[in-house]
């Protein structure tokens, strides 16, 4: 057998071969090397402002901190809503457990009703594990005692204080100041990343309107956390910033009076100064208490809030509108003469009933045997009907308009309170687009336009800023309620921006011979002599009706025959002292009947608390009775001082007695 030779190993062609494989390897470690390199290089210095900005953000967590809400002041500086130190109940879930059980423990230690509970449960399910949700959000001094002795039991439920809303006067504001609610979510995709810092925005009111200004700005916590996003410390912290305060132009004392003067009668009242437009009073009955819905308003107190049929909630000062009736006249008689249609000295006759051509069904004065030869004062002082009647005619419904539109009918007033009305100003146009069903306009139409009837709508704030029109030769001012702000308690009043006032009416003359069938309706054989007794001081005013339910055929209902919601509405505007006058008021009474004999008095009662600082005295327990009706004869009780009413441009009015500091300010 022949054995092979054994094949030797050539040495350098394996060292070659190595050689170039430890090369290959070596390039290729130096190219991941390389890569690494350039891809740390990417990392650190290309890209480092981007991952180290996400890293911070990953390690810190911003949580914002609710400011002080704005404090609302009357014009003496006594709160209206004001800021007051609570507690509140919430539980993290993650360390409290089950929520059944949770509760059950806390039955012992605080009163929770049903509606809370559901509401805790169904937050505590939607809710993340480590965020806290809200137990109660008020939990009395006695309740918070008795959880501090027990809080060993409830790991993962803290007592947390906040700052709550609270209104001291109650239901005396409820439909000026408004009130807070709790922050839902619509009001968060409002606010954005701040809505967080918030639990309560407002609803109504004031504190609606002025949201952006009451709430402040949310300041913020640093926190460091850790990568699931539980909080390890906190860093530091930037303080938030109060709301403005708010210091109102409406007076506590004025706001109760009015109320007063009320008594069991549901209405609303307005009253401004004439010369600034500054609401001084504003009322509207009844009311309800605001402090029930900062926390959330029970089912209960909500129901019977829905099921009351007078509507606490309503408010009729800027969302109710009412037919004006006879308190129209003195503005219709304004225009009257501004547009040249009318002269004060020109007459009409009223012979108690007024025909259009061609009609049979006539329009009648509240005297069956008319009124006489009638000029512009005794058109106002006895509220003739037929004088209107004409002028209306006369001046057609597009100058009326025009002309009522000037002295703001047809238009929100502008006033600081959200979802204020119009109303309406009745034409053609309107009718067209709301009244279709009721076909063209009629001459009929324009007639009882010029009465305040149809389809008239005006707030008690329109008819306060008209009458304050008159009172301020003309000038139309818009209505407000924030006199002053300030930005925190070191910061001085700096009073609000005004809007300029427009004119109404240029003529001095044709506003004093309003003026002057106004002041007789008190002060001479007017409609409202009812409330001249003991006076010191001039009231112009007038009164006037408006029907809830029409008359049948040529036939005239007797509205005490009816029940009370379907009465006519009693309305009285004026304003005091008539000489140099710092009030004007409207005030509307629901089923109150003739306004000469519910809204009057009211109006009166309020003068005396402005300019003699007067309380009201509860009224006597009566039937209210017509003393006067607003449309009867007017010619009885003629005052001994009083002479020369009837028409003269030139009649003389009563002398009122000096005016004393109170009835200045």
């Amino acid at each position: 057998m022949i054995r092979r030779a054994r094949q030797l190993k050539d040495h350098a062609v394996e060292a070659d071969l190595f050689r170039r494989r430890a090369l290959v390897g070596f390039l290729l470690v130096l190219l991941a090397l390389g890569g690494l390199a350039a891809w740390y290089f990417r990392l650190q210095v290309i890209q480092h402002a981007e991952f180290a900005t996400r890293s911070e953000a990953n390690r810190l967590r911003l949580v914002p901190v609710a400011p002080a809400r704005g404090l609302i002041y009357d014009r003496k500086g006594r709160l209206l809503a004001d800021n007051v130190a609570a507690w509140r109940l919430d539980a993290v879930p993650e360390r409290a457990g089950n929520a059944e059980a949770l509760l059950a423990k806390l039955q012992s230690v605080v009163v929770l009703d049903d509606e809370q509970r559901s509401r805790f449960l169904r937050d505590y399910r939607n809710s993340r594990p480590f965020k806290p949700v809200t137990i109660k959000l008020r939990v009395s001094d006695d309740e918070a005692a008795r959880f501090a002795v027990d809080r060993w039991r409830f790991p993962g439920v803290e007592l947390v204080p906040y700052l709550g809303r609270v209104y001291p006067q109650g239901a005396l504001f409820a439909h000026v100041v408004g009130y807070v609610g709790r922050i839902d979510e619509k009001d968060q995709a409002a606010l954005g990343d701040a809505g967080g810092a918030y639990s309560h925005t407002g609803k109504t009111g004031l504190e609606r309107y002025y949201e952006a200004q009451l709430r402040g700005k949310p300041g913020f916590r640093r926190l460091e956390t850790n990568v699931d996003g539980r909080t390890v410390r906190a860093l530091d912290t930037v303080p938030a910033t109060p709301g403005t305060d708010l210091r109102l132009s409406i007076d506590i004392d004025l706001q109760r009076a009015m109320v007063d003067a009320f008594a069991e009668l549901e209405g609303t009242a307005v009253a401004v100064d004439p010369r600034s437009g500054e609401i001084l009073a504003m009322v509207s009955l009844p009311s309800y208490d605001p402090n029930l819905f900062v926390n959330g308003i029970s089912h209960a107190d909500y129901q019977a809030l829905n099921d009351n049929p007078s509507r606490p909630q309503f408010n009729r000062a800027v969302l109710g509108g009412v037919a004006p009736g006879s308190t129209i006249k003195p503005m219709l008689a304004l225009a009257g003469l501004d547009s040249g249609v009318r002269r004060a000295e020109d007459k009409t006759l009223s012979t108690g009933m007024f025909y259009l051509g061609g009609q049979r069904r006539g329009y009648g004065d509240s005297h069956r045997g008319g009124h006489g030869w009638t000029d512009v004062r005794k058109s106002i002082y006895e509220s003739v009907n037929t004088y209107y009647y004409r002028l209306a005619l006369d001046m057609g419904i597009a100058r009326i308009d025009e002309y009522l539109g000037r002295y703001g009918f047809g238009k929100p007033t502008g006033v600081d309170l959200s979802g204020e009305i119009g109303g309406i100003l009745p034409s053609p146009e309107w009718k067209a687009a709301n009244a279709s069903k009721q076909g063209k306009w009629y001459p009929g139409d324009t007639v009882i336009t010029g009465i305040g009837q149809g389809f008239w709508k005006a707030t008690t704030l329109q008819l306060a800023q008209a009458t304050a029109m008159l009172a301020n030769n003309g000038w139309v001012r818009r209505p407000h309620l924030v006199k002053d702000m300030r930005a925190d308690f070191a910061a001085a009043w700096m009073p609000v921006e005004l809007v300029p006032p427009t004119r109404g009416s240029d003529s001095a003359a044709h506003l004093q011979a309003v003026r002057e069938g106004m002041i007789a309706t008190v002060h001479g054989p007017g409609t409202a002599t009812n409330i001249r007794h003991g006076l010191t001081y001039l009231i112009a005013g007038k009164t006037g009706t408006a029907q809830v339910v029409s008359r049948r055929g040529s036939a005239a209902m007797n509205p005490r025959s009816l029940p009370m919601h379907l009465r006519h509405r009693g309305l009285f505007i004026a304003y005091a002292p008539a000489d140099a006058p710092t009030i004007a008021i409207a005030v509307a009474i629901e089923g109150g009947g003739y306004g000469a004999s519910s809204a009057a008095p009211v109006a009166r009662k309020v003068f005396d608390a402005w300019l003699l600082g007067k309380a009201v005295a509860p009224p006597p327990q009566q039937e209210q009775a017509a003393a006067i009706d607003a449309n009867a004869d007017a010619q009885a009780a003629l005052p001994p001082d009083f002479s020369g009413v009837q028409g003269s441009p030139g009649a003389a009015m009563p002398a009122a007695a000096p005016a004393t500091a109170a009835s200045r300010r």
